[in-house]
């Protein structure tokens, strides 16, 4: 419930009410009649109520005031507040090739895998985007729907860290993963529909080239921004298992290490982007990837517009009321109870 005045400037007149009643106390009440003689003052005072004068002068006071908040037209109603979102579609699209085991970024002061770190900072992306829908794909070799557009957060998050390396055939299909991401965004409802590539290699896999999955994605309105991650410089890379495609391990069950050079194709990406009208980044390390989302969030600003509508009511007939009663009151008891002569 929300109380108000609909004309406040009245309520200046309050401060009235005080000096009034400190120079009606000073003053006093006029004689009605001029005695010559004490005496027969003496014997009309016998005829008439002693100490009328102060509780008038509060039913007056009181009149005066409600009479100035009943001017001021007291309110009292409820606000309705309505927010609509313009939410954005968005498909993540997270590559699984092997060449995301190298470790060469930091999370919490521990040297680990790409996936790893991506992970990590893909989840607080999803986190800050309260009003988009969110799907997710993984590709390699080849790609595959881990989860349709969403509003279901913690769901997107889940399946996010569950996606391993080496769980679809091996290889970097750019062109098929984009081209996935357009077919399952391209008919949504939203104006705006975005995909966030992610990969550390070169296109090497795929029917469809990289460039003519960024044709259609441009030809639906669909801006795609790409993340390069990686070193440009030899990174560690555990030696793998020729036929698990795992990590080899020690005796002591730590992993193997070796190094293994760039493989990425930072000019493709950034062609993508250009002819989609997205952008193009290059992460190195765990902070910039942070950096490189925390940029892509307020590029992809959600318009929130915020709808208020009141309903009051009037409500100053009580004061008015008590005024009119007051003031009636007033004058009853001086024509009456509390009469002056003459």
């Amino acid at each position: 419930m929300i109380f108000q005045f609909a004309q406040p400037l009245f309520l200046w007149l309050l401060l009235l009410v005080p000096l009034i009643a400190y120079l009606s106390g000073s003053a006093g009440r006029k004689a009605a009649l001029r005695f010559p003689a004490t005496q027969l003052a003496q014997q009309i005072a016998r005829m008439v109520k002693a100490h009328p004068g102060k509780f008038q002068g509060w039913l007056r006071l009181i009149a005066l005031t409600a009479g100035i908040l009943a001017l001021a037209q007291p309110q009292w109603g409820q606000e309705e507040i309505r927010e609509e979102y313009e939410s954005i579609d968005i498909m993540l699209t997270v590559d699984l090739s092997s060449s995301m085991w190298a470790h060469d970024f930091f999370v919490d002061g521990q040297r680990t895998d790409r996936l790893t770190a991506v992970q990590s900072v893909m989840n607080e992306f999803v986190e800050a985007r309260t009003n988009d829908r969110i799907g997710l794909i993984a590709f390699a070799g080849a790609s595959y729907l881990v989860s349709p557009l969403t509003i279901n957060h913690d769901w997107i998050i889940r399946r996010l860290n569950e996606l391993e390396i080496g769980s679809i055939e091996d290889g970097t299909a750019i062109g098929t993963a984009i081209g996935t991401a357009v077919n399952r965004i391209r008919n949504s409802d939203e104006s705006d529909k975005v995909i966030i590539l992610l990969t550390d290699g070169a296109n090497n896999r795929g029917q469809v080239t990289p460039m003519q999955a960024a044709e259609a994605a441009a030809r639906f309105g669909i801006r795609v921004y790409t993340v390069g991650v990686g070193q440009s410089q030899p990174a560690p890379f555990p030696r793998l298992d020729p036929e698990t495609r795992r990590p080899m391990r020690d005796r002591a069950g730590n992993m193997m290490f070796g190094t293994a050079p760039p493989d990425i194709d930072l000019e493709l990406l950034q062609a993508i982007a250009d002819h989609t009208g997205g952008r193009f980044f290059n992460a190195e390390n765990a902070d910039e990837l942070q950096e490189i989302y925390t940029e892509i969030d307020a590029l992809e600003k959600q318009n929130i517009e915020v709808i208020r509508t009141a309903l009051f009511r009037d409500w100053f007939g009580i004061p008015l009321i008590i005024c009119l009663f007051a003031y009636f009151l007033d004058w009853l008891l001086r024509t009456t109870r509390f009469r002056r002569i003459p």
